[in-house]
């Protein structure tokens, strides 16, 4: 989120205001916690070591989480929490047209009015910039508000944890928990179970569509930032350096990213693309049956991740000290062209103007090729997961 002097002026009013309206002693330990995340999938996903850490430290608590339409089936079968309520955070629908000037205040007023009459004890900011949902806490009375000391969030918090803006996400999340427990939670894995039915469909349609003895490489190129997209020419490159005997490579990839799925299979007969039967349960399933996935920055490959797959994360404007995966360094690799001006943290367009963005750009197909190979040739001696 952008920030400006008329945020700055809202939030002095909305912390000037509304203290009074929070000084009620909570719990201790909390007998009722909202967690407020408004993120999308991948960064939900980051945090459900938190959860897990949460819920061990308060097994007798009452754990809400607040999140997106967009996000919530990141957490829907998760045994962590109780509830879960989904709210349309402003700037973080990316459907959304422009909302009029004061659509976010009032939604605002009208979330907080319905939180105020759960009476919850505390509430965890988990998102570092997030005045917004700061906001939200203050204004539905939760006497404890942990988040950190982003300039915006600070004036409304009772807690503030120290700010540091390339700080792995899912660190600060379990930074978070320990703020309210009291207790440092030991990190764990990405968790993202997919159902039975989504292991069922991913087994049969790699039965009909690859050998039973095939390495599986998917490519997922799509993601939700323009910036963070690598060269079409570039994974043409890598499917034909990748391609040998004993392989299937199947790209994949939303129905929206079909025609550019296509595209990059066009050239290649024997390349599987999937993306219409695709949902992220059934994504979850085929990545965990993978021998290696390799995409850019994005939450499916978060996902790889939490299904145990090797994995490579093709990163240029985005930030992998804040982003990067969660997990073995040896197994899941990340790869940019570290240029001087990257991470810069823009999506939507290079602020250098160049385009293609040179910092995905400079990726080039032998460097990853090369990576790639290593993780498949250590795999080789190891049995296949089960299909």
């Amino acid at each position: 989120m952008r920030y400006s002097s008329k945020h700055r002026a809202v939030v002095a009013v909305i912390a000037a205001v509304a203290r009074p309206l929070a000084r009620r002693a909570p719990a201790d330990p909390p007998h009722r916690v909202l967690i407020i995340k408004p993120d999308h999938l991948g960064d939900l996903l980051l945090a459900t070591p938190a959860l897990a850490a949460l819920r061990e430290a308060l097994p007798a608590t009452h754990l809400t989480a607040l999140v997106g339409p967009w996000a919530a089936m990141m957490w829907q079968r998760l045994p962590d929490l109780d509830a879960i309520e989904t709210l349309p955070f402003p700037a973080f629908d990316r459907t959304a047209a422009k909302p009029m000037p004061l659509a976010p205040y009032t939604l605002l007023l009208r979330a907080a009015w319905r939180l105020r009459r759960q009476r919850y004890d505390a509430a965890l900011i988990m998102r570092d910039d997030h005045w917004w949902g700061a906001a939200l806490a203050l204004l539905a009375g939760i006497p404890h508000r942990i988040g950190f000391a982003h300039p915006l969030c600070q004036p409304l918090l009772s807690a503030a944890l120290p700010y540091d803006p390339r700080q792995h996400v899912t660190q600060q999340a379990l930074d978070l928990v320990a703020a309210l427990t009291g207790a440092k939670p030991t990190p764990g894995p990405l968790r993202f179970p997919p159902t039975p039915a989504a292991q069922e469909w991913a087994a049969t349609w790699l039965h009909h569509h690859s050998a039973p003895d095939a390495q599986v490489i998917i490519l997922h190129p799509g993601t939700g930032g323009p910036t963070k997209h690598w060269l079409r020419e570039h994974w043409i490159t890598l499917i034909q350096g990748l391609r040998q005997p004993g392989r299937q490579i199947v790209l994949t990839g939303s129905p929206a990213e079909g025609a550019e799925l296509a595209a990059i299979a066009a050239a290649q007969p024997d390349v599987l693309a999937l993306s219409a039967e695709l949902t992220i349960d059934r994504l979850a399933a085929l990545l965990g049956r993978a021998a290696l996935v390799i995409g850019v920055d994005s939450g499916p490959l978060h996902i790889a991740v939490s299904q145990g797959a090797p994995t490579i994360h093709l990163f240029g404007p985005s930030d992998p000290l804040r982003f990067g995966p969660w997990g073995d360094p040896a197994r899941q690799r990340v790869i940019s062209a570290n240029l001087p001006c990257s991470p810069c943290g823009v999506f939507a367009a290079c602020p250098r103007a160049t385009n293609p963005p040179e910092c995905m750009a400079a990726i080039q197909p032998a460097h990853v090729l090369a990576v790639a190979e290593t993780i498949l040739q250590h795999r080789r001696h190891h049995t296949p997961a089960p299909r």
